[in-house]
């Protein structure tokens, strides 16, 4: 098993010990008007579903619920868990790259799933007012590399945003990486946006206000501007 395998069994793992201690009723910030329930069930879905894309199958229907939470969760990190296990990591798979490109195997998924149950731990601990502060900061800089490296590339090539027109570059202070979202030849960057690896990440999701006043670390330099209209923008799905 790989290191993100692991890694994916552990935040699984921490997410559905987490269910139990959560109102499915209770808000869940910076997710619109999605309750604990619809989080809960939203994650299950998506390991389903992503179990089915390693596979190259369409996936079965899992019905509307309601669910029992914590055993909807467990069956169904199980089984995207097991999945994973047992298909060769450079077997082709169905991915959000293009069916062609090389990176289109079943270890496109123990990444892109590593990063999903993350930002979602995030959001079921902020729905009981308590924080992620067990992971270490390169995986929070892997979340990064990967929305500017795949996703808000992505979101361009299906038209669901246009190219910016200032990039933005991005600084992790606790751990190695660099990024320019948006990156075009010839197009210099108009703002560096520092901080801590988590922070970038959860800023990029949506899931945080870039405000040097409310996030610890972050630091602006350049037209804050172009932040802000990269962020308006659907740099992720």
């Amino acid at each position: 098993m790989d290191d993100q395998l692991a890694l994916l069994g552990r935040l699984q793992d921490a997410f559905l010990a987490d269910i139990p201690d959560a109102d499915p009723r209770a808000p869940v910030p910076a997710c619109g008007r999605w309750r604990v329930r619809n989080l809960v069930e939203h994650l299950g879905r998506i390991h389903h579903w992503a179990a089915a894309q390693a596979r190259r199958r369409q996936e079965t229907p899992l019905g509307r619920g309601p669910f029992d939470l914590a055993s909807f969760y467990a069956e169904q990190a199980a089984e995207l868990h097991g999945t994973l296990v047992s298909l060769d990591p450079d077997a082709r798979a169905w991915t959000l790259l293009e069916t062609d490109d090389p990176g289109s195997t079943a270890r496109f998924w123990h990444r892109r799933q590593v990063h999903e149950t993350l930002v979602h731990l995030h959001d079921l601990r902020a729905a009981t007012g308590r924080t992620v502060d067990d992971v270490a900061p390169h995986v929070w800089a892997d979340t990064v590399d990967e929305v500017v490296t795949v996703m808000q590339p992505r979101q361009v090539r299906l038209g669901r945003m246009s190219p910016l027109e200032r990039p933005v570059t991005l600084v992790a202070t606790d751990a190695p990486g660099t990024w320019v979202l948006g990156a075009a030849d010839g197009v210099p960057s108009a703002v560096r946006v520092s901080a801590p690896a988590q922070e970038l990440a959860l800023v990029l999701w949506g899931r945080v206000v870039p405000d040097p006043a409310v996030v610890t670390g972050l630091t602006l330099d350049g037209d804050e501007t172009a932040l802000d209209a990269a962020l308006a923008e659907r740099i992720t799905p």
